[in-house]
């Protein structure tokens, strides 16, 4: 049997990561599935999720500082009319799933890692959609 949960997110700022790991993991927990997939996707074009590591506040900090200044909120290229075009590429670039193996009942995610939520249009009310295969 699948499981599928949503999990609401609120952000603070325009760019802004939001650790999401313990939810995830509540929601495997909570599935009873010993070995599986678990995907993890934003329906929003402006945000994304990523895994990296989790125990450094520092290095979702350093990502989100280089990532603003490598793709930057105005540039005389940009054409979209709502004035929110970098918002869009970074959620391109980075990718709105992941998927994550479950064994003996857990994620394997590395001793150091956690699962990101980005968001590149905030503050907003965002949405992450859980299924438990």
């Amino acid at each position: 049997m699948v499981k599928v949960e949503t999990i609401y997110v609120e952000t603070g700022g325009r760019t802004d990561f939001i650790d999401i790991t313990g939810k995830v993991r509540d929601i495997v927990r909570s599935s009873g599935k010993r070995e599986g997939l678990c995907v993890v996707y934003v329906p929003h074009t402006t945000a994304a999720l990523f895994i990296n590591e989790g125990a450094d506040p520092d290095v979702a900090r350093d990502i989100a500082t280089l990532i603003d200044k490598l793709i930057p909120w105005h540039h005389a290229d940009y054409r979209h009319a709502e004035g929110n075009s970098a918002a869009h590429i970074k959620s391109a670039i980075i990718g709105n799933s992941r998927v994550i193996p479950i064994v003996e009942g857990k994620l394997t995610l590395g001793t150091w890692e956690s699962i990101f939520f980005a968001e590149f249009d905030g503050p907003r009310r965002r949405k992450v959609i859980v299924t438990v295969i």
